[in-house]
């Protein structure tokens, strides 16, 4: 993921043009797929459209003029995933990636308020030296906590950059999720069921609206209501 990569073989999930140039910049290793995040530098020139190329960027960001999940960010290959919050103080603009009904990514305007929080899934737990259990989460941060009370799949809802937990979405039935991958990524579902299997096949959730997709395709995004602001649906 270091080198940078053909316009035409950059993942689905960016909206970036295939034919203007040839080459697009890659983003550094970490914890997300190559599909699941774009590098800042992108972000800035190819989607916010505040600068007109790479090497403006580059300056932009050495001038740490931008900042990321509440901490400023000088690395132009920085992958910047789903959910985080991208401001840019000098214009007063906060924005948090989200995925469109086709699943493609798109930054979505928020408020000041908005972004001093994010959301971030459970990926899985493990136990630390001294038996403590930490929790880790899809952006790749851990996170310790005093008492197993969250499962793999919830989501929580933390504030920037402290990491404090402000409140939990649960993958049980009538909360709303986003799928996040596979051929329905960005698609907004209620919750109706898990299904667990007992082989080694993946776990599955079904939606109220009778679609089944496995449970690391799910994030939930709010109990009841969405908790983020959605990007507008597009006209098929």
């Amino acid at each position: 993921m270091t080198q940078d990569l053909k316009r035409l073989n950059a993942p689905k999930s960016w909206p970036v043009t295939r034919k203007s140039h040839v080459w697009v910049t890659s983003p550094n290793p970490g914890p997300h797929s190559l599909d699941g995040c774009m590098p800042l530098s992108v972000v800035l020139r190819d989607m916010l459209k505040v600068v007109d190329t790479a090497a403006e960027a580059k300056k932009v960001l050495s001038s740490k003029k931008v900042l990321v999940d509440g901490k400023v960010i000088t690395e132009e290959k920085f992958p910047v995933g789903l959910m985080d919050v991208v401001s840019i103080p000098a214009n007063g603009k906060h924005y948090r990636m989200l995925l469109d009904d086709r699943g493609k990514f798109i930054l979505v305007e928020i408020t000041e308020d908005r972004a001093k929080w994010k959301l971030c899934r459970i990926e899985n737990k493990t136990y630390v030296s001294g038996g403590r259990l930490q929790l880790n989460l899809h952006d790749g941060r851990n996170m310790l906590v005093e008492s197993d009370i969250y499962k793999t799949g919830d989501v929580l809802k933390i504030e920037l950059p402290t990491q404090k937990v402000i409140e939990a979405f649960k993958l049980v039935q009538g909360n709303v999720a986003m799928i996040v991958s596979g051929a329905n990524a960005g698609q907004i579902n209620v919750v109706d069921e898990q299904i667990e299997e007992r082989s080694t096949a993946p776990n599955l959730v079904r939606f109220k609206n009778g679609k089944l997709t496995v449970k690391d395709n799910v994030f939930v995004i709010g109990n009841k209501t969405p908790e983020v602001v959605l990007p507008e649906v597009r006209a098929v």
